[in-house]
C-alpha cells in the first residue's frame, strides 16, 4: 500500500507538471502562433495608452522574447523560489509559492487564492455531504421498493434535478426560499467559521441545498442502478441463506458493492467544485475561487487564471487520489489486484 501510494504522489506530481505546461502554452504560446508578438502580449500590462517604447520595455523585463520553454522555467521556478518583475521604475516581488502577479490588481495571485479558497472549500464541504447522504438513501431506498410510488416520485424528482441548471435552481431558490417566504437569511454574507459558526452556517445552508440538489438526483439515480444490479448477486442470495439480518445484507454487502462507481464520480465532483463552483458562487455573491476566476477572465488577468487553474487541477489530482485509496476500503477484493 505504501509503495502504491508513493508511485500515485510520483504520477500526481507529473500531471500537475503537465497542466501546468499546458495551461502556460494556451495563454503564452498559442497567442504567439496565432501572430501576437511581445509587444502584443505586454499591453495587457501596461495598457492601449502606453508608448510604444514603454511596451517594448515592458516585453523585454517580462521576458516575452524569450524563448517559450525559458519563460515556462522562469514561472515554474517562482512556485519554489518565488518571482521579480523589473517593471522598470520598480521591482515586483512575488514571494514563494508564485503562481503569478496580477499587473492589474499589484497583487500577487497565491496570497488571492489563500483569501478565496475557505469559501470554495466550505461550500464544497458542504454541498457534497448533502448530496452525498441524500442521494445514497434515495437510491437505496428507491432500489429496494421497485415500482412504488416512492421510487416513480423519487426518479422523478432526481430527472427534474438533473435537468435543471444551478444558476435557474439558484435564482428560483433564492425569490422564492429567501425574498419571497423569508426561509432562510436574506442576503446573508458570508461570514468565516472562525470568527462566527452560526453565520457562517446561515450563509451557506441556501447554497448547500441548492448545489446538492443537482448533485444528488445524480447519484440517487446512480444508486438505484448499482443496488438493483447488486442484489441479485449469488453472493446476495447466500448471505441472506445464511440468516443474516436484512439491514446487514443491504449495507454491509448490498451498498457497499455498489458504492465503488459512486466514489468515482464523488471524486471527480468535489474536486472540480474545489476548484471553484462558478455559477454557484456568481448566484449567491460568493467570493470565492470560483468569482475569482470569472474577475480574472473579464479582465483578461492570465496570471489569475492560471492560479486558478493550476489549484483547480490540484483539487482534482488529489480528490482522485483520496478515491483510489478508498476503494480498498469500501472493496476487499480490489486489495488482491
Amino acid at each position: 500500500m505504501v509503495t502504491y501510494i508513493i508511485r500515485r504522489l510520483i504520477a500526481a506530481v507529473g500531471l500537475l507538471f503537465v497542466v501546468s505546461a499546458i495551461t502556460f502554452s494556451i495563454f503564452y504560446l498559442v497567442p504567439r502562433l496565432a501572430g501576437a508578438t511581445p509587444e502584443t502580449l505586454a499591453t495587457r500590462y501596461v495598457g492601449r495608452t502606453a508608448t510604444a517604447e514603454t511596451v517594448k520595455l515592458t516585453a523585454q523585463n517580462l521576458g516575452f522574447y524569450d524563448p517559450i520553454v525559458v519563460q515556462y522555467g522562469h514561472w515554474a521556478k517562482g512556485i519554489f523560489v518565488g518571482a521579480s518583475y523589473d517593471m522598470g521604475a520598480e521591482i515586483e516581488h512575488c514571494p514563494a509559492p508564485c503562481l503569478g502577479y496580477s499587473f492589474i490588481t499589484r497583487q500577487p495571485v497565491w496570497p488571492d487564492l489563500l483569501d478565496r479558497a475557505p469559501v470554495t472549500l466550505s461550500l464544497a464541504a458542504g454541498a457534497s455531504v448533502l448530496w452525498l447522504l441524500a442521494g445514497v438513501s434515495i437510491g437505496v431506498l428507491s432500489a429496494l421498493r421497485r415500482g412504488s410510488l416512492f421510487d416513480r416520485a423519487a426518479m422523478t424528482l432526481a430527472l427534474a434535478g438533473v435537468s435543471m441548471p444551478i444558476f435557474w435552481t439558484g435564482l428560483m431558490s433564492l425569490a422564492y426560499l429567501s425574498y419571497k417566504f423569508g426561509i432562510f437569511a436574506n442576503g446573508a454574507s458570508y461570514q468565516p467559521i472562525t470568527q462566527d459558526p452560526l453565520a457562517w452556517f446561515q450563509s451557506l445552508l441556501l447554497p448547500w441545498i441548492t448545489l446538492a440538489f443537482l448533485f444528488s438526483a445524480q447519484y440517487a439515480r446512480l444508486t438505484r442502478a448499482g443496488m438493483l444490479e447488486t442484489m441479485n448477486e449469488d453472493y446476495i442470495r447466500t448471505a441472506r441463506a445464511k440468516g443474516l439480518k436484512e439491514n446487514v445484507v443491504v449495507v454491509r454487502h448490498g451498498l457497499r458493492a455498489a458504492l465503488t462507481p459512486i466514489l468515482t464520480i464523488f471524486g471527480l465532483d468535489l474536486g472540480l467544485l474545489l476548484g471553484g463552483a462558478i455559477l454557484t458562487e456568481k448566484v449567491f455573491s460568493l467570493n470565492g475561487l470560483g468569482k475569482y476566476a470569472v474577475t480574472g477572465i473579464s479582465d483578461q488577468d492570465m496570471p489569475k487564471i492560471m492560479g486558478v487553474t493550476l489549484l483547480a487541477a490540484f483539487f482534482i489530482v488529489i480528490s482522485n487520489l483520496v478515491v483510489d485509496l478508498l476503494y480498498a476500503v469500501v472493496d476487499p477484493r480490489v486489495r488482491l489486484q
